[in-house]
């Protein structure tokens, strides 16, 4: 009798069958193998009149696998090996079930190492069912949200898609677009004393806050100062700077876009590989620990190693304590934060065997796990407060004075040394300043998201979980409904159109307070806490009636007229939007079928689907913007005129705005010519 081994991934295969020995051949699943079918009512795969049976059928390119293990697995003993989370527990189980497995083990590991797979060999277990009823859930949910109202959507706007998730991140977005839209400046001014060694910062008038509106007042108020400041206070304290967490798949994909400049998709896929497995010359084994996880807890094993490894490298005063985060009720604390397998495989040992990317990624891994169990850094933090004719100026400094777990993490993070001259002992207890000047300044709107801004509000917010965020991103964008412009979403016209749409029938279900309280309901049925389907019926009873309704009720988006009438029956010429992009044609189609012949300037072959060209087009609010005439096939779109050239890193045009040229999907590439 054989031993058979079906994990997820086949990089998995080579690494994990050195490990186990010729006793065991491992297999590849591949991913998932099944997935609800699209028959029965409304396509759902759901019998949401019988207790909500799922109707699962093979997935169309898995059919060869499974005929593959099925013959493998038949007479031997199975252990089946898919990643520990939700997700990896389902595919175990359907694997089970299609396979008709009656003898199998369950066997889950946080990490691809020899000591961690021989543990896990040991101690098998059968398959958590509340785990895989919990992801089934997510995935009836989604598949009833998404296909309800996506073919809502598609019947009413120019949208294509909608769903549980990406829906409520949309509206975060055009919510914050709105918000920058009606956001009105307003003038302030600041007045600050600049001396030989550094500046102070006008703070208050006889312990009061000062708010300057305008120059006028600004200047009053220098008129009534002079150059001779008397010293108020001279304070210096010894301050912690607090360390750092270990990385969660949220704060790893933010830390990679902020520092490294990679998407979250970018970053998950390098991080997968270091997962699976790198060849190191004399083993093959991977390098972190799994990378989709919302916790932060460290093994034993890993904190005793680690520290060891502190003391003998750094001394003992760099030696720290694990740190507790808050507690999330969302997380999964049964997982690790995302760490090193072995603290003794530094970047540097390994960086000979990894692609510049995966050094990258490994690296700041590396830094994260060791310095949050490090000693906190310490800054000698300085205030100065000077007075003059009532008026205290303050000035900030600070000074690192221990490094502690900057020692590692330093290179990553954003602190300079503010220096303030020692005046504690200045004898006059009088200065007096070069200059005092005002400064005219005007409030600003709130930040769009960047993707990392978004990724850590849906995070906070609760909604999501590690693995969805990178796909969330790519949809938003590969739907059209929103563009990066400067690496900041700004929602398109469809986007600002789904949106309004949802919320106008489904404003008490996309919404960021009900989709977190159904990840908690998702978490509560894998504790074994919540009925499933009790859940899924609570939900569509509220849900399909909406949807029925809005079927009937939402107005269907009338097509946007041009201003001219058609020269063969006088109607009204409106835009409409076909297989290959937007055309002017008659409104009284069909009973007139006058097109408009169009001449449009083309800035370039779009790069994207090699078919269509880039044109100027806009947007209801008559904002132009440039997109692929291949539309809706392609949605590649750009807010700025493209020059024509393509940017060397990713293949994608550059565009130009005012007198500067860059590419608005990454800031790596440099201008070439497209020939």
């Amino acid at each position: 009798m054989k031993k058979i081994v079906i994990v997820e991934s086949p990089s998995k295969t080579k690494t994990i069958s050195k490990y186990l020995g010729s006793d065991y051949e491992v297999l590849s699943s591949k991913g998932h193998i099944r997935d609800l079918a699209t028959s029965g009512k409304f396509g759902l795969g759901i019998d949401v009149d019988d207790s909500f049976q799922p109707s699962y059928i093979p997935l169309k390119d898995k059919k060869t696998t499974i005929k593959e293990l099925k013959a493998a697995t038949k007479g031997n003993e199975v252990y089946l090996a898919s990643d520990p989370d939700r997700e990896g527990e389902a595919i175990s189980w359907h694997l089970m079930d299609e396979l008709g497995l009656k003898d199998y083990k369950r066997v889950v590991f946080n990490e691809i190492t020899k000591p961690a797979l021989l543990s896990a060999f040991e101690t098998p277990r059968e398959i958590d069912m509340d785990l895989v009823k919990s992801q089934e859930t997510r995935r009836m949910l989604d598949r009833i949200i998404g296909f309800r109202l996506s073919k809502l959507m598609q019947s009413k706007t120019d949208g294509k898609s909608a769903g549980r998730v990406q829906s409520v991140a949309l509206k975060l977005i055009v919510d914050r677009e709105r918000e920058i839209e009606a956001f009105k400046e307003e003038e302030y001014w600041t007045i600050k004393g600049i001396f030989p060694d550094f500046e102070a910062l006008l703070d208050k008038y006889q312990g009061k806050e000062v708010k300057i509106p305008g120059k006028v007042d600004a200047d009053k108020i220098i008129e009534s100062l002079s150059k001779t400041f008397n010293i108020d206070s001279v304070t210096q304290k010894v301050k912690n700077k607090k360390g750092v967490m270990p990385f969660t798949t949220s704060t790893l994909q933010q830390a990679c876009i902020n520092i490294l400049n990679f998407g979250s998709s970018k970053t998950m896929r390098i991080a997968q590989k270091l997962y699976e497995g790198v060849d190191l010359g004399t083993e093959t084994v991977g390098l972190i620990s799994y990378m989709r996880t919302d916790s932060t807890r460290l093994s034993g094993v890993f904190v005793d190693e680690s520290k060891d490894y502190i003391l003998k490298n750094f001394g003992k005063e760099y030696v720290g304590s694990v740190k507790v985060s808050k507690k999330n009720d969302n997380v999964q604390d049964a997982h690790e934060a995302i760490r090193p397998t072995s603290i003794m495989r530094t970047p540097e040992s390994v960086k000979k065997f990894l692609t510049l990317e995966e050094y990258k990624v490994y690296s700041i891994i590396y830094a994260r796990a060791l310095a949050s169990l490090m000693s906190d850094a310490k800054v000698n933090a300085t205030t100065i407060i000077l007075e003059n004719n009532g008026y205290t100026f303050k000035a900030n400094g600070s000074v690192l004075i221990f490094d502690g777990y900057l020692k590692v993490y330093g290179a990553y993070s954003k602190s300079e040394d503010v220096i303030l001259p020692d005046l504690s002992e200045y004898k006059s207890k009088v200065l007096i300043s070069d200059d005092i000047v005002g400064e005219q300044h005007f409030t600003k709107p709130p930040a769009r998201y960047t993707e990392a801004s978004l990724i850590k509000e849906m995070e906070s917010l609760g909604i999501g979980r590690p693995s969805t965020y990178a796909k969330t991103m790519d949809t938003l964008k590969l739907r059209n409904y929103c563009v990066l412009e400067d690496k900041k979403f700004v929602p398109t016209e469809v986007g600002f159109e789904i949106t309004d749409k949802l919320q106008e029938c489904f404003s008490d279900i996309i919404n960021v307070k009900y989709t977190a309280e159904m990840e908690t309901d998702l978490d509560k049925i894998a504790e074994e806490k919540y009925d499933n389907i009790k859940v899924l019926r609570d939900f569509y009873n509220k849900f399909e009636p909406l949807v029925e309704d809005a079927f009937k009720t939402m107005e269907k988006k009338a097509p946007v007229e041009t201003g001219e009438n058609c020269p063969e029956c006088g109607n009204p010429l409106v835009i409409r939007k076909g297989k290959y992009g937007e055309f002017v044609a008659c409104s009284n189609y069909p009973e007139c079928k006058y097109i408009k012949p169009t001449e449009r300037q083309s800035f370039a072959t779009c790069p994207k689907c090699g078919e269509g060209e880039i044109v100027a087009k806009k947007t209801k609010r008559g904002k132009v913007f440039y997109g692929c005439d291949n539309y809706p096939k392609c949605n590649y779109a750009l807010w700025d005129e493209p020059t024509g050239a393509i940017c060397s890193e990713c293949g994608l045009l550059i565009v130009k705005k005012g007198n500067k040229e860059y590419c608005p999907n990454c800031t790596g590439g440099k201008k070439e010519d497209n020939d």
